[in-house]
């Protein structure tokens, strides 16, 4: 990942590569992988955040239709 640095302004482009790293994922895999989990517990927190987008995705289409 490669992000520019303008006029010395380092403060911006840390900024920049922060919300890149953010967009990507990277922060939150990192949490994931801080400790070890279950293969089970893998297993049954990637269904529910399945479950929680396919309700978020249908509350949305549901919004938009005007129910």
């Amino acid at each position: 990942m490669q992000v520019l640095v303008r006029d010395n302004n380092v403060d911006q482009a840390l900024r920049a590569l922060k919300k890149k790293l953010q967009r990507e994922g990277v922060f939150r895999e990192m949490k994931l992988r801080k400790n070890y989990e279950k293969p089970s517990e893998r297993k049954a927190r990637e269904k529910a955040e399945s479950v929680r987008r396919q309700r978020k995705v249908e509350r949305k289409r549901k919004e938009r239709e005007g129910f």
